[in-house]
């Protein structure tokens, strides 16, 4: 069955029960920062090499797999995340897995890669395009390194996902520094 987006406003329910009011679009950004004791170029390479991306990515409480990596402006990849506990919340793709199809848009070394995610999943709160700009700036002793998340699909909690984003980063860090 199609489903048609152009609706101003709908209501969904997700399998925990939660009703979630959506508009045809999300217009929600995140953004989460830490500084990274390591060089920008070194932060680039951890991004670019499949090998090291799916050793700190995940979130706490998750594991990674890489399926498909093409590291060029234009190029795609496509990753698999998945739950290591039965205690958590559901999966956008199945029960314990998030599936999520990348497209690198801009990639700038030692500065910025730029991404569009798309989340495998049949639960419309997690349609749509979300923009991901990772952002290096060098400072005394390391990288600042900023994640801005635009157009958030609604079904992600902000507070998940900052939490999310924040593990990230601090796996990120513990594998650099």
């Amino acid at each position: 069955m199609k489903l048609l987006w152009n609706l101003v406003i709908f209501v969904t329910i997700r399998k925990t029960g939660e009703v979630i009011k959506m508009n045809d679009r999300s217009k929600r950004t995140d953004t989460v920062s830490r500084i990274i004791m390591a060089p920008p170029h070194a932060v680039y390479r951890a991004f670019m090499d499949p090998k090291k991306l799916v050793a700190w990515l995940p979130p706490t409480g998750m594991e990674g797999r890489i399926d498909t990596f093409d590291a060029r402006e234009g190029g795609i990849y496509r990753m698999t995340l998945t739950y290591l506990d039965s205690d958590h919340q559901t999966g956008k793709t199945s029960d314990n897995t998030d599936v999520r199809q990348g497209e690198f848009l801009e990639l700038v070394p030692g500065k910025r890669i730029v991404q569009r995610i798309v989340f495998e999943s049949e639960d419309p709160a997690f349609a749509g395009a979300m923009t991901m700009t990772w952002n290096r700036d060098e400072v005394p002793g390391g990288t600042k390194v900023t994640i801005v998340s635009e157009n958030v699909p609604v079904g992600i909690r902000q507070e998940d996902h900052e939490a999310g984003m924040s593990s990230t980063l601090a796996n990120l860090a513990a594998f650099l520094e």
